[in-house]
């Protein structure tokens, strides 16, 4: 039997760092539920000389394999073997391609909290027909409603490649601003290309391409990933990227103002998030591989779960209910109650 205690990482936000255990909680009980070789129990929270931890047990010492996968639990600061009240320290291995500025150093209203962002993603994953896949190959994150860019730079932290599209220019200017300047002054290896999309004929927006290497070896030997952001409707991307072309896709929907798309003839699509995905989901769900999976944030003020389960399985979508996945609602201020939903399109 072997006890394990995880350090929660410290969150700038007040707010979300009091969510965080309980958010910790259920991904950790996701993550043993669908990727874990070593099976656990006893998901508890303790405190040691006055500092909180997460604990939980297992039959046997984890695995090399499952090390690796908890390593990129997204609220982890560290993670210690418990034995006699003692704290021995394990060496944990997360997908940490750049600098955690990358995640951090963008400031702006509504931002949504890295923390987060990488937790949607991991139980996006989690929810895919090979979640380890992530520790073997670079898989291709799409986000319909990029926003200025957060989850495309979880993506880049994980190898992985990414697409993003929306509709505003200025998160499109202000994203491509930032991580031309960031990649510059990083001396990261990469190229960039700027440019119009069009299709029969038919401006569609713009579209900014990047390739990068993770290092300059990988770089110099042709191993280069790929960012694409399209400043484009979202109700485009089926015209946009090939059918079956993405792993997963994650997005945080809008909370009720403003949004996302104007391709409709009923002004109120672009402001109901509810319509909105209604919308977007059958078009998403057509770029999206067998097997592979799809993470939305959104508020519960603005629509029921079970409305949002009834979109994604009229998709043909296979919702992740209960357990775990249903533990994931949490107060973001006082007029919004953020809460998740995965579904997996079937292999």
């Amino acid at each position: 039997m072997s006890e394990y205690a995880i350090l929660v990482y410290p969150s700038a936000n007040r707010v979300y760092t009091d969510s965080t255990p309980a958010l910790l909680r259920a991904e950790l009980a996701v993550f043993g539920l669908s990727a874990l070789e070593t099976e656990f129990s006893e998901i508890g929270e303790t405190e040691l000389g006055g500092v909180g931890y997460l604990t939980f047990t297992t039959p046997a010492p984890l695995s090399e394999r499952d090390l690796a996968l908890l390593s990129n639990l997204s609220a982890l600061y560290a993670l210690f073997e418990l034995g006699d009240g003692v704290l021995k320290p394990v060496t944990i291995s997360p997908l940490t391609n750049f600098d955690s500025d990358l995640l951090t150093i963008q400031k702006y209203p509504g931002k949504t909290n890295e923390l987060f962002t990488k937790l949607l993603v991991n139980v996006t994953l989690m929810s895919t027909a090979n979640p380890a896949a992530m520790l073997d190959k670079p898989l291709h994150l799409l986000d319909p409603l990029c926003g200025r860019g957060t989850t495309l730079n979880q993506a880049m932290m994980y190898g992985f490649d990414a697409t993003g599209l929306d509709v505003d220019g200025k998160d499109f200017d202000s994203y491509e601003l930032f991580i031309k300047t960031w990649l510059k002054q990083k001396r990261i290896k990469h190229s960039a290309e700027s440019g119009q999309v069009r299709r029969n004929k038919v401006r569609l927006g713009r579209r900014l391409d990047i390739g990068f290497g993770i290092t300059k070896e990988q770089y110099k030997a042709g191993d280069v990933r790929k960012l694409s952001y399209l400043n484009c409707d979202t109700l485009t991307t089926d015209e946009l990227l090939r059918p079956n072309s993405v792993d997963l896709i994650v997005t945080d929907a809008p909370y009720g103002v403003q949004h996302g798309s104007h391709r409709t003839q009923d002004a109120s699509l672009a402001r109901s998030p509810r319509d909105l995905l209604a919308a977007a989901v059958p078009v998403w769900t057509r770029v999206l591989r067998p097997g592979g999976a799809l993470g939305i944030s959104w508020n519960t003020n603005v629509a029921p779960r079970e409305e949002l389960a009834a979109i994604l399985d009229k998709a043909g979508l296979e919702v992740r209910e209960g357990g775990p996945f249903a533990e994931f609602a949490h107060r973001v201020d006082q007029a919004i109650v953020r809460d998740l939903i995965v579904a997996a399109k079937p292999a």
